[in-house]
């Protein structure tokens, strides 16, 4: 058994996810769905370790035995992965994200148009957020590739590991990669501001120095676009303040309120002919949500998204209920997804 020809398959079976684990068949993620790979026989310890190895640098398999885990960039044909290797039960085991090679665009992967307004005007905080798997890093890199093309601007992109290769056209683009260009996001985001940047993409938000830097970043002017694994705006903001300490989270409300621009949060969806489409909550701050979060009122911001569609935002069961109209997903999946929001 080829890992390359595994990795192909998973292209060719337009898969978002290989698994692949000792004792199992390999596993594809198709539309959200696992789905074994009949036609092979289980991976053995020894047989997995061997095709692991075989696209690591030695650099590599000495971090991962090391740290027991590893994320890393790695082409087959031009196709694009981010792996991560790991070790489950002593064993050893790879998840493989497929890239997709085509660069995604704001209309591809239906944004609103108002967020080419705020890419457009602002210089402050954007948060994408959502579960793992919902495509927040490819609405950030279609984020990317739009100032890309319509601003000329200098990007610094902070990844783990760098997924979509982006060619400078009216930016002038720079991609750092955690753990052989920076040592951490924090210590990349605090050197950004030598770098003369105008836009900083850090790839997610993971820890209380992380998220320091970067509302700090967006104060000094900077637009700041990151990810956060939170399921809604107001789970995002509470999630940001949570993670400092009591005696520093008054200040850091005061600092989201005027730095924080707006916070689009998403889930993806099984649609009714196949494939999968985002279901999207975007909350743009304005006065109200500004003194909510000043005043630690943040369960009311949720109201103020639902009252405000004519400023352009969007609540989740509002995104539901049009896609639904429009005949993409089935009402079960509509009502199951109201229930969550």
């Amino acid at each position: 058994m080829n890992i390359k020809d595994l990795f192909k398959i998973a292209v060719q079976r337009k898969a978002s996810d290989l698994h692949l684990n000792v004792g199992l068949l390999p596993i594809l993620r198709i539309d959200g769905e696992l789905v074994p790979l009949k036609k092979f026989s289980q991976l053995i310890s020894k047989e997995l370790e061997e095709m692991i190895f075989s696209i690591l640098t030695e650099d590599q398999k000495k971090r991962l035995m090391s740290r027991r885990d590893l994320d890393f960039g790695h082409s087959v044909d031009n196709e694009r992965f981010r792996v991560n290797a790991h070790f489950e039960k002593d064993e050893i085991g790879l998840v493989a994200r497929v890239i997709r090679e085509e660069m995604p665009t704001l209309e591809s992967i239906g944004m609103p148009e108002m967020l080419k307004k705020l890419l457009d005007d602002c210089c402050d905080l954007i948060l994408v957020t959502g579960p793992t798997g919902c495509g927040k890093s490819t609405t950030l890199a279609a984020m990317i590739n739009y100032i890309n093309n319509n601003q000329n601007k200098k990007i610094i992109t902070l990844e783990d590991p760098i997924e979509f290769v982006f060619k400078p056209n009216k930016s002038l683009i720079i991609q750092r990669q955690l753990g052989t260009d920076i040592p951490s996001f924090a210590s990349g985001l605090r050197h950004a501001l030598r770098q003369d940047p105008n836009v900083i993409m850090v790839g997610e938000m993971r820890d209380l120095e992380t998220i320091s830097a970067a509302i700090t970043l967006a104060e000094t002017g900077h637009m700041v676009l990151a990810t956060l694994h939170t399921h809604s705006a107001a789970q995002s903001i509470d999630r940001i303040i949570d993670v400092f300490p009591p005696y520093q989270q008054n200040q850091v409300r005061i600092q989201l309120s005027m730095t924080l621009r707006a916070v689009i949060s998403q889930r993806l969806l099984p649609k009714i002919k196949g494939g999968r489409i985002a279901a999207r909550e975007l909350m743009i701050k304005n006065p109200a949500i500004a003194n909510l979060i000043r005043e630690n009122k943040i369960a009311q911001i949720q109201n103020v998204i639902e009252t405000s569609q004519s400023s352009g935002m969007i609540s989740f069961d509002r995104d539901l209920k049009d896609l639904l109209k429009a005949g993409l997903i089935s009402e079960e999946v509509a009502k199951d997804n109201m229930k969550k929001v």
